[in-house]
């Protein structure tokens, strides 16, 4: 219509002066109304759609900070991982998981010396990730082509008590969630504890207390070194591995970890958790 207004007609008086021709413009106008109302349409759409998802992301965020929040008080009597073996077992006519809690005073303090001797020798220092053995790992995948471990004793209880097993990068982004939370909510001392009792020490044993009790028949806070550096030598693979009928790896590993006990200054190295 610019040549309309170029003779200095506007439109309103095209439509008056030719006949018909305001009929004609109603399936245009029409049809510029109706794209106007899908667009705004879609709008509104993605507007409440997106007020939801933030509200579902709120909800799950208050939640997941309730739940870290009471198991800092609250003894937890499962975990997620003991769920997923209880119904292995159940659907393969196994033998059910054997679990007890014990506080940490009451677990030898030369178990907690080695865990983290073995496990995560920056426990007492870090902030949930050790971004030294991080790197490390990284450098052996590049150098030896083997990955290796490289998890906290924080992540693994992040996983261990809430989330699933299993090798991907949205059970990551969660454990790594989780992770900072414990971190920020959790003394390093309720950490180490909640890792001694849901920890995996055997097929379907949880807990070094329990595990104490099977393997050598005594009170977990009765533990010596030797039998606690054992126990610390079979965590990466408890199934795997044996308590009971350790393999000469096992032997070397227990030797190691003792070691690693002794260069840390004992159990000077753990009193401050």
């Amino acid at each position: 219509m610019d040549y309309l207004k170029e003779d200095g007609w506007e439109l309103n008086e095209y439509l008056s002066v030719i006949p018909g021709a305001a009929e004609d413009m109603i399936p245009f106008r029409n049809k510029s109304v109706s794209c106007m109302t899908k667009k705004t349409h879609i709008k509104n759409l993605f507007k409440k759609a997106s007020l939801t998802v933030v509200k579902i992301l709120f909800i799950l965020f208050v939640l997941s900070l309730l739940q870290v929040l009471l198991l800092r008080w609250i003894d937890p009597f499962t975990s997620s991982i003991m769920l997923q073996r209880q119904m292995d077992s159940f659907f393969a006519g196994k033998e059910s998981i054997r679990y007890e809690w014990y506080n940490y005073e009451d677990i030898s303090g030369e178990v907690a010396l080695a865990v983290i001797a073995s496990e995560d020798q920056n426990f007492p220092k870090h902030f949930g990730f050790d971004f030294e053995q991080i790197n490390k790992a990284i450098r052996e995948r590049k150098e030896k082509g083997r990955l290796r471990g490289a998890s906290t004793i924080t992540q693994q209880v992040a996983k261990n008590l809430f989330l699933w097993e299993g090798k991907s990068y949205i059970r990551k982004g969660f454990e790594a969630y989780y992770t900072v939370l414990l971190e920020l909510l959790w003394s390093k001392k309720r950490i180490i504890e909640v890792y001694l009792n849901i920890a995996e020490t055997g097929d379907n044993i949880f807990g070094v207390g329990i595990a104490s009790k099977i393997y050598f028949a005594k009170h977990p806070e009765n533990l010596t070194a030797d039998e606690s550096a054992l126990i610390a030598a079979v965590l990466p693979n408890p199934v795997k591995y044996s308590v009971r009928n350790p393999s000469d790896y096992i032997r070397k590993r227990q030797t190691w970890i003792l070691k690693q006990m002794n260069s840390l200054g004992g159990g000077a190295y753990t009193k401050d958790l």
